[in-house]
């Protein structure tokens, strides 16, 4: 092969996993500010009639709905993905998710059109979960596809990147709104970070639209052996990787809801930490997950057994997360941010890894719907009830205790999947043979 052409090949490389940076980066972005707005101020202005704890509750509970339709989202655009290609369907939840955000922030509250507010906030959130369910399986895809022979965990990391970005985005912009006096922060503050997101989607089309398709996927096209209805084969055929992916997918899930969402009402609730303070922590929490996160893509791919990377990776957090809720309760500042950074590092590690490993799983022509499903699912059933269920445990026990019991099971029921899941027949060593002679195919 000419060095022009792997040059060529290794310059597209690199544009898709930028591409999937981005787009992933401006995505989660939308999705981690509802839950900060869920725990600051959506009980005020979308149920101001509900009191306390309760009003919490359900400012939650419409933070959970994005979960329940991020499986619809992963089934709908993973069928189009295995079908007409991962590009087209990434362009199109870029928009989604952007609209849906900005509608958000231009919503009247329910002191201005009543029960209308909070029924149009649970509509345009599912929308929101639609469009996040697609795009994590096409991002990563884009990315990991394109990838050098070997090296699918690092550039499916890239796609991963996003998300710590994204939140720390996030976290910045209500630590700078927080800053206003509470009345204009109810009022019209919570509402700038969304109104920001039509700017951001405009930056992420222009990157994305450059992106070409990935080679594992133009071979499909190619060779026209694409499913019929990629779900139905997809449930029939592996109906375990399903099970166990999804059992893989959760604390890479629901860790970040814990601090960012769970915590963050706790400690401004019933702790003494005022909301500038927390969100604080929580920023330093995520820049140690960026900084951090990437040495577990690089970690998996250098150590011969990925089982043995992911048990090095994942045991820690049987520790640390207990401590992590043992030194918030301490209500001591600097104990708090320690322990929140530290806990951070375990599972960021593995978030890192979690995709190319996931997708390995799975043959091309079903893979955008196979990760959909497992990450997604996942997010509906563990990851997005993750404040429900810990301010459910809160509210019963009057202990955090149940809480940190919670947060053990999931590490290890994490771990476990995971390993049951590496012995499973890895497809990505198929795909890489004839990866040089794949064809490049644009669509729009």
């Amino acid at each position: 092969m000419s060095t022009t052409a792997d040059q060529a090949r290794s310059k597209t490389a690199r544009r898709a996993g930028i591409g999937a940076f981005i787009g992933s980066t401006i995505e989660w972005f939308d999705f981690y500010i509802y839950g900060t707005a869920a725990a600051l101020v959506f009980d005020k202005v979308f149920f101001p009639e509900l009191e306390g704890a309760l009003g919490t509750l359900v400012a939650f509970a419409t933070f959970w709905v994005g979960f329940l339709a991020r499986p619809l989202g992963g089934i709908i655009f993973g069928h189009f993905g295995d079908k007409l290609g991962r590009k087209t369907t990434l362009v199109i939840t870029l928009l989604l998710m952007g609209i849906s955000t900005t509608a958000i922030g231009l919503l009247p509250s329910y002191e201005s059109i009543g029960i209308a507010a909070p029924i149009l906030l649970v509509c345009i959130r599912m929308i929101q979960g639609i469009g996040l369910g697609g795009e994590w399986g096409g991002s990563v895809l884009i990315a990991s596809e394109h990838a050098p022979k070997g090296k699918s965990i690092l550039y499916g990391a890239f796609a991963q990147q996003g998300s710590p970005v994204g939140n720390t985005l996030s976290t910045l912009s209500f630590l700078a709104i927080s800053q206003l006096p509470d009345d204009a922060f109810v009022a019209w503050g919570w509402r700038v970070p969304f109104l920001a997101s039509a700017l951001l989607v405009v930056v992420g089309l222009f990157v994305r639209l450059k992106v070409t398709e990935s080679p594992a996927m133009a071979r499909v096209i190619e060779k026209r052996e694409t499913a019929k209805v990629p779900l139905s084969e997809v449930l029939r055929s592996h109906p375990m990787l399903i099970v166990l992916g999804i059992g893989a997918c959760t604390i890479g899930l629901s860790a970040t809801y814990f601090k960012s969402t769970f915590a963050l009402s706790w400690a401004t609730t019933d702790l003494n930490f005022d909301r500038s303070s927390f969100l604080t922590i929580i920023l330093v929490a995520n820049i140690t997950q960026i900084i951090a996160q990437p040495f577990g893509a690089v970690l998996a791919t250098r150590m011969r057994s990925w089982s043995r990377a992911v048990t090095f990776m994942l045991v820690p957090e049987l520790v640390l997360m207990p401590l992590m809720f043992l030194l918030i309760g301490t209500e001591n500042y600097g104990l708090a941010m320690l322990g929140v950074a530290v806990a951070t590092i375990p599972h960021c590690l593995y978030y890192a890894a979690l995709a190319g490993m996931l997708a390995s799983r799975f043959p091309a022509h079903l893979r955008y719907t196979g990760i959909s499903l497992c990450y997604q699912l996942c997010g509906t059933l563990l990851g997005g009830t993750t404040p429900i269920i810990g301010q459910f445990l809160l509210n019963q026990t009057g202990s955090i205790t149940a809480v940190i019991a919670y947060a053990v099971f999931q590490v290890a029921l994490t771990l476990g999947c995971m390993l049951l899941l590496l012995k499973r027949r890895n497809y990505e060593e198929e795909d890489e043979a004839p990866r040089a002679a794949a064809p490049a195919v644009a669509t729009a």
